[in-house]
């Protein structure tokens, strides 16, 4: 799975997000601070997202799979 990261120019130095994964956005003085910000960012998502499903699902009967996305 591949993942579509935006960066844009702007007076402070970059801006940046992931077009596939909202809430995924940064900053950085630099484009590779940047970059290194927005991989923090999309953990943090991913692992905020998981906490709420786990919530949401505790003490229900679910099936978990793993999944594999193809590439686009």
């Amino acid at each position: 799975m591949h993942l579509t990261a935006v960066f844009q120019k702007v007076a402070e130095g970059y801006v940046g997000f992931v077009e596939e994964l909202p809430g995924a956005n940064t900053q950085g003085a630099t484009l590779e601070e940047a970059r290194v910000n927005l991989t923090e960012a999309v953990d943090l998502v991913l692992e905020a997202n998981r906490a709420l499903a786990e919530e949401m699902i505790l003490g229900k009967d679910v099936i978990r799979e793993r999944m594999l996305l193809s590439a686009a």
